[in-house]
């Protein structure tokens, strides 16, 4: 109901007799009285849709974008340029607003970019089969973990600290409806520890998860970890960043079984946190077990190619309860977007834009170990992220840089708390050198002023707070 209608006495009674009940209480029946609130919900008047609109404008109105700043926010999401081609593409119609293509005789088209896609990602991963696409990148290693629990019934996973902590935190939640549990490994010098590792993993361990290039930025040895990950029977899962894989060994050819990764940088916007879409690639042994949906090549009772999508039901997609996932509709025109941007890119591109983020990275790396009160957190090569500590609060840090027009980095404080000060920087090709030597003079002052100072922001008004 709206603020200006309600429903009559008459109209109550009537609706009430049309379902078969007495009173609105009846409703509520199957619910013990002792769980029930007793009283009316405490809730302000609602809004009218121009004053709705009105709020939610000076709300978006507190945001900054990476368009309005000098950005070196990564962690997962990264400001990368996306070309026109991609928007003018995805919003056709035939791509923006198709129904999931069970009826393969009217969806060539969506069954083809799906087909596509999928191509494009084992090509990058190097693993021979991929699905259709999976929400974003923590989902993946959650669907991951269920995958390596079916395929050989054990109980525990490992993890690297360095993989991302919203997909630690992913894997720990959804293992708790698998009947499993969570290891954590150290790290040593921004890296997986492999002695530690070795010795998390036994008999009953299911599946290793590291991440590649890690979330501190370190590039791990895959061909190291490997070994020592499967010589108990476990599979090694790789959560990957797509890019840097132009250069990078892949994770087929270091040993992995399964590779996941976050989509947003191929061709997805930042948009204030997604949407986006997330890539799974394994084995050919896994794939009846893989989840989500995948597109299959065939020929017609004319001989014509085709697409159809294979090895799985409709059930699997709308069943919960039986289905290895429940991927939806809409989340393929993110993954198109992802293959209209790798085409864009072409293999030669693709190596290119690689190469200029490791030269700007090294530029940015040594530019700030080099500042008083910047020490770097560990020494492992890296390619488009790498982690500093700071000689000063990094809360305070950021705040000054923020009122300078620049966003410094992630802080680790929360997530890597024995990080003293850590901030996680990150470098694009939107990223030039004269945007590097602006971070470095801003954050140099920063944490020069930060040491004994207040915060310039830490006074301001509720109103006024940035709202990132």
């Amino acid at each position: 109901m709206s603020r200006y209608t309600s429903a009559t006495d008459a109209d109550r009674t009537a609706m009430l007799e049309a379902i078969g009940v007495s009173s609105v209480d009846e409703l509520f029946a199957d619910i013990p009285a002792e769980l029930r609130l007793g009283r009316d919900l405490d809730l302000p008047a609602g809004l009218s849709e121009q004053e709705v609109y009105t709020l939610l404008r000076d709300i978006a109105a507190r945001n900054v974008s990476a368009e309005e700043e000098v950005s070196f926010l990564g962690a997962g999401m990264y400001d990368h340029y996306v070309p026109a081609l991609v928007e003018s593409i995805i919003l056709r119609s035939e791509f923006l607003t198709p129904y999931t293509p069970y009826q393969p005789e009217v969806s060539q088209g969506s069954l083809q970019v799906m087909f596509e896609y999928q191509t494009a990602i084992s090509e990058l991963t190097g693993l021979p089969v991929s699905n259709a696409s999976v929400y974003e990148g923590p989902s993946a290693v959650g669907a991951a973990g269920y995958v390596a629990k079916l395929a050989n019934r054990r109980t525990r996973f490992v993890a690297s600290r360095a993989l991302h902590p919203h997909a630690r935190e992913t894997l720990e939640t959804m293992s708790h409806g698998y009947g499993t549990s969570v290891t954590e490994v150290p790290l040593r010098d921004g890296a997986t520890d492999v002695e530690a590792l070795r010795e998390a993993v036994d008999e009953d361990t299911a599946a290793v998860f590291v991440q590649q290039p890690n979330f501190l930025g370190a590039v791990e040895d895959l061909e190291a970890i490997a070994p020592v990950a499967k010589e108990t029977g476990a599979l090694l899962v790789v959560h990957c960043d797509p890019l840097p894989l132009a250069l990078l060994k892949t994770p087929g050819e270091c040993g992995a079984d399964i590779a996941v990764g976050e989509g947003q940088s191929l061709g997805n916007r930042l948009d204030f946190g997604g949407p986006s879409f997330g890539f799974f690639a394994a084995t050919e042994a896994l794939l009846r077990r893989m989840p989500g949906r995948i597109s299959g090549e065939t020929v017609d009772v004319d001989g014509r190619r085709g697409f159809v999508l294979t090895l799985q039901t409709r059930e699997q997609h709308i069943r919960r309860e039986k289905a290895t996932s429940n991927i939806c509709t809409a989340q393929a025109l993110n993954a198109l977007a992802g293959v209209i941007y790798l085409s864009w890119l072409g293999r030669r591109g693709i190596v290119e834009l690689a190469e200029l983020m490791i030269q700007r990275t090294a530029y940015a790396r040594e530019r700030l170990a080099g500042l008083e009160g910047v020490r770097l957190v560990h020494e492992q090569p890296v390619v488009r992220e790498f982690a500093v500590a700071l000689d000063a609060p990094v809360e305070r840090v950021i705040d000054r840089c923020f009122a300078e027009g620049v966003n410094p980095g992630f802080p680790l404080v929360h997530d890597y708390p024995e990080i003293e000060n850590g901030l996680l920087v990150a470098i694009t090709e939107q990223r030039t050198r004269e945007d590097i030597d602006r971070l470095a003079g801003v954050l140099g002052a920063a944490v020069r002023e930060s040491r004994t100072t207040p915060s310039p922001l830490a006074m301001a008004s509720v109103d006024g707070e940035r709202a990132d």
